[in-house]
């Protein structure tokens, strides 16, 4: 028999949940939006840099960052499936079976997004910026 968590404990295993269902779409939108203001910007300028970065690394900032948030949000996800297949529900327990879901929605919605990240991240090494 154990204890029920706490209400800080709920709140944390709640938002690390969220982090781990929804982390992969944000970080993707985080990178479609920074790379593409970035390139758009920069190239309208008429300048291949940004604040005398390289135009290709401030894209690649841009590519990497939102990646590793990505890769996070999909451990996170990894994680909270493994310890809600190994719960057992007491009495009809529908919110472990729904974390459970959201858990198998994450790993799947984040691996969606990480590869969308790395093709863009591999469309930054191959294109050559400010192609007309």
């Amino acid at each position: 028999m154990s204890a029920p968590p706490g209400p800080h404990a709920r709140l944390a295993g709640g938002l690390l949940l969220w982090y781990g269902v929804l982390g992969g779409a944000v970080a993707w939108s985080v990178h479609a939006l920074a790379a593409w203001s970035l390139s758009e910007l920069a190239c309208a300028s008429g300048s291949e840099r940004v604040a005398a970065v390289p135009l290709w690394e401030a894209v690649g900032l841009a590519v990497v960052i939102p990646g590793l948030a990505a890769v996070g949000s999909l451990l996170v996800a990894v994680l909270a499936w493994r310890r809600t297949t190994r719960a057992r529900p007491a009495g009809g327990d529908s919110a472990l079976g729904r974390s459970r879901m959201l858990a198998a929605v994450g790993i799947w919605s984040n691996l969606l997004f990480l590869t969308i990240i790395a093709l863009g991240g591999v469309a930054v090494l191959v294109l050559p910026p400010c192609q007309r």
